[in-house]
């Protein structure tokens, strides 16, 4: 079975085949945005999406010999009522299109849920219940994973706390961009910060199930303001960051009883990020467990929707056999 996954987000447009859980292709464009720019708007990124996403599907099929047998797109942002942005309509005109073209199951599902899917895949995770941090431009949450991954079953994701204001990915960018770094600034910041000391400046902010990050935003930007070297503010926001997440998951452990925690996002493809949170785990004597998902499946990618597509295409062709029977 052979499932086209289609994912128009902010900042990437992205189509993938995946063949019985095989990834058979995953191809992916970076929206342009200016330099010194730290986004685009809604617009924009529709309008770069729709010159793109034709050109990207016939790559993905070139070379392809087999039949389709569904599309899965993410038509929202994450899978709760009121989810929207512009951007996704772009995916889902034309995987309905598809679908209706080709009179095949059309399936939809959040960009959330398609991030977390691909963490699954790409990490050695087990079982049907954990947690999950999900951390990018666009979102910042933990939540609590029901993966659904039985045939007569679907996945669900229940919020358990949030931030109250900026997200990580805008963080790191922000910062980034002011120190001159181009957009997305992610990977560009982690180098620089490899050679930078942190002194722990930026004060972390945990209330109950949720954070706050504006606070060490404005904290960076009067360090920089001040002539504060600039390695040494990228290392701070790592730094933040791990010591901020360590706090909320910690505290979600607490809560829950649920010691499996799944890392997935732009973010958290960050290499230093995974290695300080390792530390901190370690030194704390912690029974946490973290799974990480591959770097090149952290960011936002159509990986997840495609997997997601077949999990569905499994179920309904396992009800059918129920049926036949």
């Amino acid at each position: 079975m052979a499932v086209l996954g289609i994912d128009t987000s902010c900042y990437r447009t992205s189509v993938a085949l995946v063949e019985n859980g095989v990834i058979l292709r995953d191809e992916r464009r970076l929206i342009e945005v200016k330099s010194g720019e730290r986004g685009l708007r809604q617009s924009e990124g529709l309008f770069q999406h729709v010159r793109a996403i034709g050109e990207i599907i016939e790559t993905a099929f070139s070379g392809f010999n087999g039949s389709l047998d569904a599309v899965c797109v993410s038509s929202r942002p994450r899978d709760v009522e009121g989810s929207y942005m512009p951007v996704f309509t772009a995916g889902e005109a034309v995987a309905r299109s598809l679908a209706a073209a080709g009179n095949l199951p059309l399936f939809k599902t959040s960009h959330q849920q398609g991030h977390i899917r691909a963490a699954m895949f790409s990490s050695d995770i087990i079982g049907d219940d954990f947690l999950a941090v999900h951390l990018s431009g666009g979102t910042t949450e933990l939540l609590r994973v029901y993966a659904g991954l039985r045939p007569d079953s679907q996945m669900r994701v229940e919020l358990i706390g949030k931030t109250t204001d900026l997200n990580a990915g805008q963080l790191v960018d922000r910062i980034g961009v002011r120190l001159g770094l181009p957009f997305p600034a992610g990977a560009h910041l982690e180098r620089m910060a490899a050679s930078g000391t942190s002194r722990s400046l930026a004060p972390t902010s945990v209330i109950g199930d949720n954070i706050s990050l504006s606070g060490a935003e404005a904290r960076l930007m009067r360090l920089i303001d001040a002539g504060e070297r600039p390695t040494d503010v990228a290392r701070e926001v790592y730094s933040f960051l791990e010591r901020t997440l360590a706090k909320w998951m910690e505290n979600a452990v607490r809560k829950s009883g649920i010691k499996t925690i799944l890392m997935t996002g732009g973010v958290s493809s960050s290499e230093m990020l995974k290695s300080l949170l390792a530390a901190r785990i370690k030194k704390r004597g912690s029974d946490m467990e973290l799974y990480w998902a591959d770097p090149g499946l952290s960011g936002d990618n159509a990986v997840g929707v495609a997997l997601i597509g077949w999990d569905m295409l499994k179920g309904v062709a396992a009800h059918a056999r129920h049926d036949i029977s």
